[in-house]
């Protein structure tokens, strides 16, 4: 983390916003509805995932497949609900935010839905610092493609190459990999083989050393 970044790109599910909880939750209690049970490390595998790719691995994984739109459908209410009633940050997000908006442009790229991403962001006082919001659509596959990061990076006027991504999740890091990223992980070490892909692996966005490199980069733009 010895560069500045030309454009710096956040994931938002359990990045930015302490939501990775709510999904988790909204899963639990779809399988309950339906009377499923999720094999063992269904949690680990559905991290980060598009809600239609998870509806459709609860359903097929519980020997269910034709059920995965309907729940697709409740997983996604769930979330709704649960999200709506508590957005919380993630712990260091809002001050990481502020100083990287003093150098560089900033972009969300995040598997959720628009409004979900916007409604978190905007309850959060986060909202403003965002450039671009990137979520998938008809022609913008979700994580691991690479497309939400490369239209992010596109939008922000900047190479992939010198822009950096921040993630919580392997969905996610493969996603701005593949997109040709550099990537700040963020959360449980992931091992030794995980973490040797990202150019740095923190527990929380407030570590010291990511605080100092962002606060460093910030005084320079700003004596500019």
């Amino acid at each position: 983390m010895s560069w500045t970044p030309a454009a710096v790109v956040f994931d938002c599910d359990g990045t930015l916003m302490d939501t990775e909880r709510h999904w988790q939750d909204a899963r639990d209690l779809t399988l309950r509805a339906y009377g499923l049970n999720a094999a063992p490390g269904f949690a680990e595998r559905a991290k980060g995932l598009h809600y239609t790719e998870c509806g459709q691995l609860m359903a097929d994984e519980a020997g269910r497949p034709e059920l995965g739109g309907a729940l697709t459908d409740e997983l996604l209410a769930g979330f709704r609900t649960l999200v709506a009633a508590r957005p919380t940050t993630m712990p260091g997000a809002p001050e990481l935010v502020a100083h990287a908006a003093k150098f560089a442009p900033l972009a969300v790229a995040s598997n959720c839905p628009a409004d979900v991403v916007e409604t978190c962001l905007s309850t959060a006082g986060l909202l403003p610092y965002f450039d671009h919001i990137v979520v998938p659509d008809d022609t913008v596959r979700p994580k691991p493609a690479p497309d939400v990061y490369l239209t992010a990076v596109r939008l922000c006027g900047a190479d992939p190459a010198q822009s950096l991504a921040v993630e919580d999740s392997a969905c996610g890091v493969e996603s701005a990999l593949r997109a040709g990223l550099r990537v700040l992980g963020v959360g449980p070490w992931p091992g030794e083989e995980a973490a040797a892909r990202v150019d740095l692996w923190v527990r929380r966005l407030d570590d010291p050393d990511v605080f100092a490199w962002a606060g460093r980069r910030a005084a320079r733009a700003l004596a500019r």
